[in-house]
């Protein structure tokens, strides 16, 4: 018999995952800004919803007015009854206050943490996004601390059958990556004069996959990833 598999909700993506990702799981979607994680992570959310999945989408850096405006262009829909998303953005007016501002909209990973548990107190979710897990990250000033803060999510979430994608901005994610079940590198680089984006999958616990660098594009529809060829840096 067939492991279960759920799609990320882009084609060549569940092909290199050997037909999608193992449900119940938490995985790190890393890139440089622009790279397109918000485009991949709501592909992801809404590949739940379309199969009538619960889905709660927490955002801490792109106001929710602002995913409102640009997700329908690319075909996502944020209506649906059983998409939930929640604004932990920075207020606006302290938003320039680059030592402050983190710590004024949730209090740090702990508080945001007990946040998405009474959330699941009232509606049972299947998949879990927060975007980005940078901001977090910076709320909280001890490692030690953050790191067993992280790992205590990291066993909440396997508990609860959730789900979960998280992005992240850094370039050296050695805890997360470490401790996640699965990591997905988006990257951005100049090949022959051109810009070129890239998607790699460095870590996938309990399958084989594909480690090829792909070439994926972001189009109307979303991001596009062209399993037919290898990237080539040189």
């Amino acid at each position: 018999m067939s492991e279960i598999r759920i799609s990320t909700g882009v084609q060549g993506l569940d092909t290199m995952l050997q037909g999608g990702l193992i449900p119940g799981r938490v995985y790190l979607i890393k890139g440089a800004p622009g790279t397109g994680k918000t485009t991949l992570a709501m592909h992801f959310a809404m590949a739940g919803v379309a199969r009538g999945e619960k889905v709660l989408y927490v955002t801490l850096e792109e106001p929710v007015e602002n995913l409102k405006q640009d997700m329908p262009k690319l075909g996502f829909s944020l209506e649906d009854p059983n998409f939930v998303l929640i604004d932990a953005t920075p207020a606006t007016d302290t938003y320039v206050l680059m030592d402050s501002m983190f710590e004024s909209f949730a209090k740090g990973f702990d508080k945001m943490m007990e946040t998405i548990k009474t959330q699941f107190i009232s509606l049972r979710f299947q998949r879990l996004v927060i975007d980005p897990l940078t901001m977090v990250k910076l709320t909280t000033r001890d490692e030690i601390e953050y790191r067993r803060l992280f790992l205590e999510f990291i066993k909440t979430m396997h508990r609860l059958r959730v789900t979960t994608i998280l992005t992240s901005e850094m370039e050296k994610c050695d805890v997360e990556e470490y401790l996640v079940h699965g990591v997905i590198e988006l990257r951005r680089f100049e090949v022959n004069g051109r810009v070129a984006r890239g998607i790699r999958i460095t870590k996938f616990r309990g399958s084989s996959f594909d480690d090829a660098l792909r070439p994926y594009t972001i189009t109307s529809e979303g991001v596009v990833v062209n399993t037919d060829e290898i990237l080539r840096m040189f």
